[in-house]
């Protein structure tokens, strides 16, 4: 029919969830923020060929073969312990993180590394010209031998080129740039996004080819390509870092073929970003020995344990509600765990604001910060510093009792590894001598917060 109008769509930005009527929600994922207007393309758009897509056939759980091929090792170690030990052939990766916080140099050092064990690697580039990355290259220090660039942002093109490279690893940076011609709408819109990455993992999971796709994320992480993705992708990855900072994190979100817990560490450095190989030393390294409000807990990120510190500072509140803020935990904790200094332990903290802050950055999820935490804040409310040796682990309950956490004889070890001589935990943790101390380290059996603090601070409770 001539003159056919497109159909126009609307898509949440944080969710990618589509409806034919405007709102000012998603009604999918619960955002606040009102959905953006994208036209689809019209019926006698053109669309892109499928030579290479065949009819898909029912086959029989039971009767189909595990892929054996083995992981592609990246060739850096914290970008291969995040995906899981490496990247599985056919999968698609999506990096994500704030523009200049290090994906493109992390990617461009892979691709380096990738080649000069004799990969052929296709490096997409929408973002700067060829030219642009050589130069970025050498001040990385990468010959290039085996690396590809393409600088392009047609969709169809980059797949018509994919097709005659025989690429054994491919990364697109970014996916924002490319465009697809049959889609009315810009590139960076939600269906050009969407639309590019579909027909790039398509590709590369009928060409058993990797696929590592980068994104941008603004800082409150509205942007609707990475999120928008999120469940397309085999494996979501986040790179976190301040500006103030030289250190980077990469997390992962998503992956389907290994766990989430894992975190990488890198330092950006003149020639790229570094590996830090003992994360738990840098993110003491700057730590103040005798500080008010300054706790250390052992922390399980993935496979291996980390020495965090966290930071608390009390405050007399001018506010009519003393305000409650934190910065790598969860609010809701530090929510309870006021509370309970409060009512359990008998601290004065209701015209009182309270900051929690853990240092170098990193994110805590994990109830076993829990005792820490409130040892940092008990020791900023009473002035008086913790024992600069001493390391503490658990949970805290409603009660005021202390739980055990997971895995607390790695946790020990690393905390004995770096020098502290006493660990505060709860009694199943210790109890029945299941978990030994390591040699060198005292262990103080606490059942309650209110003991700890009194153990640690010399503090007289209520409780």
């Amino acid at each position: 029919m001539s003159g056919e109008r497109s159909r126009t769509v609307f898509f949440c930005r944080d969710c990618g969830n589509e409806s034919l009527k405007w709102m000012g929600f998603c009604p999918a994922c619960g955002s606040k923020n009102p959905l953006s207007e994208a036209p689809r393309a019209s019926s006698t758009s053109t669309p892109r060929r499928t030579a290479i897509h065949q009819p898909a056939e029912l086959e029989e759980l039971s009767g189909i073969e595990p892929n054996r091929h083995p992981r592609m090792s990246v060739g850096i170690g914290e970008f291969d312990r995040v995906l899981g030990g490496g990247i599985v052939p056919g999968s698609a990766a999506l990096m994500a993180g704030e523009p200049g916080v290090g994906k493109s140099t992390l990617l461009l050092q892979a691709a380096g590394i990738a080649a000069n064990r004799g990969l052929k690697v296709v490096y997409v580039s929408g973002e700067e010209s060829a030219q642009q990355i050589k130069v970025r290259s050498n001040r990385l220090g990468i010959q290039g031998a085996g690396v590809f660039l393409l600088a392009e942002t047609d969709v169809d093109q980059i797949i018509e080129r994919l097709d005659r490279s025989e690429a054994s690893l491919v990364i697109v940076d970014s996916i924002q740039t490319l465009h697809a011609g049959d889609v009315q709408s810009g590139p960076g819109s939600v269906a050009q996004v969407r639309e590019c990455a579909l027909r790039l993992i398509r590709w590369c999971k009928e060409m058993t080819v990797p696929l590592i796709m980068s994104g941008h994320v603004t800082k409150d992480g509205a942007l609707a390509g990475p999120r928008a993705l999120e469940h397309m992708v085999d494996v979501s990855l986040h790179m976190e870092g301040e500006n103030a900072t030289s250190y980077r994190i990469l997390r992962g979100d998503k992956n389907r073929f290994g766990s989430t817990d894992e975190v990488g560490i890198f330092k950006m450095a003149g020639a790229g970003l570094v590996e830090v190989d003992d994360p738990s030393r840098v993110l003491l390294a700057h730590r103040q020995n005798g500080s008010v409000g300054s706790a250390i807990v052992p922390v399980i990120e993935g496979s291996r344990p980390l020495l965090v510190e966290i930071q608390s500072l009390t405050s007399p509140s001018i506010l009519p509600a003393p305000r409650r803020v934190t910065n790598g935990t969860d609010y809701n904790r530090l929510l309870m765990l006021s509370a309970v200094l409060s009512r359990r332990v008998g601290l004065s903290l209701a015209s009182q604001d309270i900051i929690v802050n853990v240092a170098g950055g990193l994110r805590i999820r994990e109830p076993g910060a829990d005792l820490a935490t409130a040892l940092s804040i008990a020791s900023s409310c009473l002035n008086s510093p913790l024992p600069e040796d001493m390391a503490a682990i658990g949970e805290v309950g409603l009660t005021g009792e202390l739980r055990p956490a997971a895995q607390l004889e790695r946790r020990l070890g690393e905390a004995a590894r770096l020098g502290f001589r006493k660990a505060i935990v709860p009694p199943a943790g210790a109890g029945n001598g299941r978990v030994p101390a390591p040699e060198g380290i005292e262990l103080a059996v606490m059942p309650t917060l209110a003991m700890a603090v009194r153990q640690s601070l010399g503090a007289a409770t209520t409780a």
